[in-house]
This record gives C-alpha cells, structure tokens and sequence, in this order.
C-alpha cells in the first residue's frame, strides 16, 4: 500500500482554504501513486479551534467541509483519512466529538473518534469533546486500519512517567483485528518533541508489531507552534521515514519499498530559531497584518527578536526605533544602528528624555523603581501610539527568565501583540544570538542592562543569569520544592528569593502579551498559577 502524508498548515476556521489545502496535497500525492492520503487532527478546522465550536456556523461549515473531501475521494480515486470536529449524537455528555473519517470512492467509510482527551498544559479537550473508547478499525481495499488520534498515543509510561490514562488505544485496535495503525495528531512542539515523537512510534509499533503511522500538522495558533514531524515506523522496529519539521510536506511512502528516510538534524538553537520564525511569520499572516513595530534598545533581548522578525516577515516589512534618555549609552544607540543596517531593517531614533523630564515631574519625582519605569512606559506609549497610527503590530522582547521574575515594566516593554522569546531563557537567548551574524559584537558581550538608571545592570539586582535559568527549570518546568531543589545543589536562600519573584510576579504575566511556546512547559497558557495566595 502506497500512504500519502499530508503534513499541512490548517488556519483555524478556514474551511475552505483548509479543503484547498488538503484536496491540493493528495492530488500530488494520487500522481505519484498513492491509495491513501491522510491529514491531521482536526485538518479541517484547524486545531486548536476554542470556543468557535460552540457556534452553530461553526458546525455548519465543518460538515459541510467535510461532504466536499468525501466526494473528492470518488473524484480521484484515493483514500482520505481526515480529522475534524462531529457531533455527540448521545443525549448526554459533552456536544461535541474530536473525530477522523475515512472516505473511499465516494463514500464515507468510518468514523473515529478520539477516545484520550488530554487536559494538561495547554490542552482543555474536555471541554468540549466527549471521548469514546471504542476501537476503530476500519476495511479499506482488503486492508484493516486502525485509526487513532493524537493523544491516543501517550501511553508509554516508560517512556513518559506517569500518564492520565489507564487504557492503550493502540492495542485495543490490534486486539480488535487492525494489521495496520494511522495515528492523525496536532502535536505542538517543544524543544526536541519531535524526537520524543518518533520514540512514541516507535514503541507503539514495537508493542504492537504493527507498522504505525503518524502524520503532524504544521504551523502556529497563537501561542502554539506546531513542527509536523511526522513519521512512519515499521512493526519490525525500524522507521521507514520521516518528514520535515516546520514545512508543509506531501510525501508518498510505499510500505512495501520505503526510501531511506529523512534525518532530522541535531541541533535545538536551529529548530528553535526555526520555531519562533514559524510563530511570527504565521500570527501575523492570520491576523491580517505585514509589518512589524519593535523597541530597538540596544540590548541582547531586543536584537533577536529584531533577527527573528526580520526573517520571518521580510526586512522591509520590520521597523525599529531607538529611544534614549540620559541614562542610555551612547553605544547602544550606535550598535543598534549598526544592528539594523546589517539587517537592512528602518531604523529611527527618538530622543525621549523631555518626556521623560516632564512624566517625572507630573508624577511628583517618586524615585526608585517607579522612576525607572517611567522611561519604559514612556517607550511603551509610544510604540503603540505609532502601532495604530500605522496599522503595524508591536513585537515585545521580554524573555522568560526577566517575565518570570517580574524584571519587566506593565504598559511598558510587556505592551506588544506577541512576546516573541518570552518561553526563552536569557541563556539561551545567547545562543541564540549568536547564530545571527548580524548583531555587533559589541551587543553580545556587553554587559545586560535595562539602562533606566546610572551605571545599571541587570545583575544589581538578579543572581547571573546562569544560575537564575538553573533555579527558574527547577520550579517551572521540573515542579520541584526548596528542598529539592538545595539537593539539586542550589542555594536554599537564592531559591525563596526567586520563588518568591515568581510567584509575586504572577499578576503581572497574566498580563503579557501572547508567549510564544517552545519550552516543555508552556510559560503561557500552560501555566495556571493563583494571583491571590499564600506564599
């Protein structure tokens, strides 16, 4: 059997670019001989889709998205295999269904529905899906396929740790008679989650010793950036191929002769520089807009992020713009000059200190932070002022390791429509930089600084930043106490400090500008911490 993958760029409620997409793919995929195309979870709506499901049209145009695919199936003579949003015909649970179909000649042919629904970081599957455990396997031309979706996968506890669930879906297909598995998956990505993918495969396929397919979507929804990955594994052990990540792909892989598969490079800084580029370039094609507005400071933060929109929309559709005071370095301005003439982006300065002179009076010299943060409000009205009077969008550069700690000004550098590196690490922010040829030198070995007062770094009054990342994965991203986290051989005092940064910063981060995901935890939407608490 010849299986077309078809690794796509669904955008959320578009129907009829989404059936365009998919009906493009699999004619490519029928030319080079394929009896089975498959798309993604939910490929017809877009994942994932909210609350637009509670709306009747929603509904409407699914169904009726979904009857045009099933009548191409008859038109070129292929398989179909798709997911998409159906009905819960039962009089009790939740209205809705996460389902795949299977169209052949015409004809609707099975219909499956996802019987895991995760609930965990950034997934809130039930409020909406009802599940269903029931095994799917279909008869399509004298063969029995056994259709999963996503999450029905992720049940390798060893591979895992503890899981949610205490059913395999996988094998109560094989049980249920299935000599072949297509799993359809919107899976987003974390650094490395493609490889932690094809190890997925890769154990059911050897649990099951069925070849087991798994087809990823592409592309990113908001916060969520999706890298496809999608991979073939062979029941005997061996993967069979593998396609790229963050591209939009078809490929037809004949099970009976597969090539030699795709490596995937070894190198997280590239992928994760390719994820962020992915989530721009995609928020602001869905949003309708082409131009991007960033506060060029001078700094490591605002550099990448300048880099990044660079490549993700065009430099001419990228404007930067300087805004000094007293307290900014002379340097600064200059390396950011430098900065965007390599990069061939606009560039603007704006001398802010009379502002800043006459905010500070109005506001009654108040002194100490609040003064410092003056400057940064300052700055932040002016970016938005000039955002809508152009029609471009504001780019915050906040990374994670100041966002957690509250080392950000609201209505001020946090103003924006998307924190680009805000799931990123100031550490890794470093090395991130230092794959864009572009920044100056002088911008990478500076020492970092907020420039809001005299002679300021940012290690006035944070540990280095080294140590900070290390405390900071210890309790966002590995949930560990105090006491843990001294047994990881970190301060006690330097921790409860920070915890306490973190977790009174929490009002704050609720407030931020959308967070582009690539760590393991979202920093965004995955994290669902109390404001008002005891600490």
């Amino acid at each position: 059997m010849k299986i077309g993958l078809l690794q796509l760029n669904p955008t959320v409620g578009d129907f009829d670019g989404n059936v365009a997409a998919i009906e493009r793919a699999a004619r490519e995929c029928v030319a080079r001989g394929a009896d089975l195309c498959v798309a993604g979870e939910l490929a017809l709506s877009g994942y994932p889709p909210h609350d637009l499901m509670l709306y009747p049209d929603f509904l409407r145009r699914n169904n009726e998205a979904r009857d045009r695919l099933v009548a191409l199936s008859g038109e070129i003579n292929c398989g179909l295999l798709f997911g998409l949003v159906t009905s819960n015909l039962n009089d009790w649970g939740k209205p809705l269904r996460n389902s795949a179909v299977l169209a052949d000649r015409g004809n609707l042919v099975a219909t499956k529905h996802k019987a895991l629904l995760p609930t965990y970081d950034v997934f809130d599957e039930r409020r909406y899906f009802e599940p269903d455990p029931t095994p799917c396997v279909a008869k399509f031309r004298g063969r029995k396929l056994g259709l999963l979706i996503c999450e029905d996968i992720w049940t390798n506890q060893k591979l895992l740790g503890r899981i949610d669930y205490d059913s395999d879906p996988a094998l109560a297909c094989l049980r249920a008679g299935a000599e072949l598995l297509v799993c359809l998956s919107a899976s987003p990505w974390g650094t490395g989650k493609h490889r932690l993918r094809e190890k997925l495969v890769q154990g059911v396929a050897k649990h099951t010793a069925l070849t087991t397919i798994m087809v990823n979507q592409i592309g990113a929804t908001d916060d969520l950036i999706f890298d496809g990955g999608s991979v073939v594994v062979a029941g005997s052990g061996p993967t069979l191929a593998r396609l790229p990540v963050f591209h939009e792909h078809a490929q037809v892989v004949d099970l009976a002769a597969p090539p030699r598969p795709l490596e995937w490079r070894d190198d997280d800084v590239a992928d994760e520089i390719e994820a962020l580029t992915l989530g721009i370039r995609d928020y602001f094609a869905r949003t309708g807009h082409a131009k991007a507005l960033i506060g060029l400071s001078g700094g490591i933060d605002s550099a990448v992020v300048t880099c990044l929109a660079a490549r993700a929309l065009g430099p001419k559709n990228v404007h930067t713009i300087g805004m000094p005071t007293r307290y900014s370095s002379t340097g600064s301005v200059e390396d950011s000059r430098v900065l965007a003439n390599n990069l061939k982006v606009g560039f603007e300065v704006i001398n802010i200190d009379d502002a800043y002179e006459g905010m500070h009076t109005l506001a009654g010299r108040p002194g100490g932070v609040a003064e410092e943060n003056i400057q940064s409000r300052i700055r932040g009205a002016l970016l938005m002022a000039r955002s809508n009077a152009e029609g471009s969008l504001v780019l915050a550069t906040g990374n994670r390791s100041e966002l957690a700690v509250g080392y950000s000004t609201l209505y001020g550098d946090m103003n924006g429509a998307l924190e680009v590196i805000g799931d990123v690490p100031k550490t890794r922010v470093y090395e991130i930089a230092r794959r864009f040829k572009e920044i100056p030198d002088a911008i990478l070995t500076k020492p970092p600084s907020a420039e809001l007062r005299e002679g300021q770094t940012d290690q006035d009054s944070l540990p280095p930043y080294e140590t900070l990342d290390a405390v900071l994965e210890a309790y966002l991203d590995d949930h560990l106490n105090l006491q843990a986290m001294e047994d990881r051989g970190l301060d006690p005092e330097l921790c409860r400090k920070i915890v306490r940064m973190v977790e009174i910063a929490e009002y704050k981060r609720r407030q931020a500008p959308i967070v582009l995901r690539i760590s393991k935890r979202a920093f965004g939407a995955g994290r669902r911490i109390p404001v008002a608490k005891k600490l």
